[in-house]
């Protein structure tokens, strides 16, 4: 299985960046990964003729809305984030990916999802209801829905058009 762990290798940046966009949080992305490649050991000798990366993607998609495990909430998140630097130029692009992070986070989690296979995974519509086991309007419903949650989210539209006013 030497092909499996120069797979792993070169695809775990990959694979934890999807995971993170599902769970918010590194460590918890980070333990998704491996169950996922835990469970794809076995299945290596099949995976590895397809498509590698999407059949992956799709578990960690069906993987994380299965875990049943409890949600640490040792720590609470701030709901503002501490001022800015004086001129805020430096920090923008580090504040858009944490306001936008906060807002995916607040999306259901099946909503994530599929935000994760569509935009982040490039899976198709019907690769995306196939994987996750609903049906294409739901999809295309939950992907509408998502989209505009996010569109409508103040802060994010405030950091944005600020970004245009300058």
């Amino acid at each position: 299985m030497e092909d499996f762990e120069a797979y792993v290798g070169a695809a775990w940046p990959r694979l934890l960046r999807s995971a993170w966009l599902l769970t918010n949080d590194w460590h918890r992305a980070e333990d998704l990964v491996q169950t996922v490649l835990a469970r794809a050991y076995g299945r290596w000798p099949r995976i590895r003729d397809g498509a590698p990366d999407a059949y992956l993607r799709a578990m960690l998609a069906s993987t994380y809305l299965s875990w049943w495990r409890r949600r640490w909430r040792g720590e609470l998140p701030t709901e503002h984030l501490p001022e800015r630097a004086a001129d805020g130029r430096d920090l923008e692009g580090v504040e858009l990916r944490h306001l936008l992070a906060g807002a995916l986070s607040l999306l259901p989690r099946q909503q994530r999802a599929v935000l994760m296979l569509r935009f982040h995974g490039d899976f198709t519509e019907a690769d995306t209801a196939r994987v996750l086991g609903v049906r294409l309007g739901t999809v295309k419903s939950h992907t509408s829905r998502a989209l505009a949650a996010l569109r409508h989210d103040p802060q994010l539209r405030a950091l944005l058009s600020e970004g245009v006013d300058r």
